[in-house]
């Protein structure tokens, strides 16, 4: 049996809730397409993410530790299909689109420089005088200009709804500017999910690589509220030893219990409103997606944890040293000689603007790219 596009928008309508996006409604492209017979609107829009050059280079991105320090810590890439998975999750159980929260997810940190938020917060200080620069904005400037695929546009096209839940996208570390997509409204349920699974998805990891990394022990998180939670769930006492096995668990049980948690704050909050269709729902004064009181207090608290003991641990801090160091060093090269940047890179400078062309072309390098360009321009006796 095929699925026709027409027939899966049916099949949206069936089980998709009241206040679920669907495809069939989208606002459309900014360019118009003829649509695929066998894909929803949000589906193409997926796939266009999957197969983007920034997408790719996720894999070599940093989350907490970079590339070079362990094949088993989280990448920018791994944090993304982790946030897609627990996005697709959420939306399933509640009857939101899970196309569209998993698009959105894929696409939240296109954006991200190297080396993480150390770079972020580079590249935002060396731009201060230019615009500045957050990964938020840029992933938007992403699928909307820099990617180069198309004949007939910059950018990939994407639909109204995925580019309103890419410029909404708020979490502790995500400022969102919607000047140009309903700024007064709410993002969409869909947007809401992306939104909170990209906080639930880094908490838990960054916890697990902290402790596969040893710099966060058993010993530290005593009396950390959700941990001693999750080690009762599983039978764990404090005297036990924390091998690969018993860490396995604890991350499982902890994602499992927030994510049970926040399916049913969700529901509550959705019931109490008593929204009847996306309008109304982002007309709320209010996001409904979120946490229980409890919950959100308990996140609060291991958060805390891990800014103190994880995020301003030595070896992070020195790590971002470096980082910020390689980065300001190419800007300052690239400023004061642009002649060394590549020919490609050269021929945006008339249209962009310098500083605009070397921070597009620095967001967009790898971890390694970085490190090797500085070693290449700054070690004599390394080949130019």
């Amino acid at each position: 049996m095929i699925f026709t596009r027409q027939q899966l928008e049916e099949l949206e309508d069936q089980k998709l809730a009241p206040y679920g996006v669907r495809s069939r409604n989208s606002k459309g492209r900014q360019f118009p397409e003829d649509e695929p017979d066998y894909r929803t609107v949000f589906q193409r829009d997926r796939d266009r993410i999957l197969h983007t050059t920034a997408f790719r280079r996720l894999e070599y991105k940093t989350q907490v530790f970079i590339n070079y320090e362990g094949d088993y810590y989280r990448t920018r890439l791994t944090h993304t299909l982790e946030v897609a998975q627990i996005g697709r999750s959420v939306a399933r159980a509640l009857g939101a689109n899970e196309d569209l929260v998993e698009t959105i997810c894929l696409a939240h940190d296109l954006g991200h420089p190297p080396f993480g938020h150390s770079g972020e917060r580079t590249l935002a200080r060396m731009m201060m005088d230019h615009g500045g620069f957050n990964h938020n904005h840029h992933s938007f400037r992403i699928v909307t200009q820099l990617e180069k695929r198309y004949p007939e546009f910059d950018g990939l096209n994407l639909t109204w709804e995925v580019l309103e839940g890419i410029v909404k996208h708020e979490t502790d570390y995500d400022i969102a500017d919607a000047a140009e997509f309903d700024p007064d409204l709410r993002g969409h349920l869909e947007a809401q999910i992306a939104n909170v699974a990209d906080e639930l998805a880094y908490t838990a990891h960054d916890l697990d690589d902290g402790l596969r990394s040893g710099m966060i022990t058993p010993e530290l998180l005593a009396g950390v509220s959700l941990w001693e939670v999750i080690n009762e769930s599983i039978g764990r006492r404090r005297s036990d030893t924390l091998d690969d096995l018993s860490r396995h668990r604890l991350i499982r049980r902890l994602i499992g219990i927030e994510v049970n948690d926040l399916i049913q704050s969700i529901d509550r909050m959705i019931r109490r409103s008593g929204i009847r269709n996306v309008e109304e729902l982002q007309k709320l004064p209010y996001n409904v997606v979120g946490f229980s009181e409890d919950m959100h207090r308990r996140n609060r608290e291991l958060k805390d944890f891990l800014f103190k003991n994880l995020y301003n641990h030595y070896r992070v801090v020195r790590m971002s040293v470096k980082a910020d160091r390689i980065l300001e060093d190419l800007f300052q090269a690239y400023a004061q000689e642009p002649a060394i940047l590549p020919d490609q890179v050269q021929a945006l400078i008339e249209k962009k603007g310098l500083e605009e062309t070397i921070c597009d072309y620095i967001a967009g390098m790898t971890d390694r790219f970085a490190i090797d360009e500085h070693q290449k321009l700054f070690d004599p006796t390394a080949l130019p």
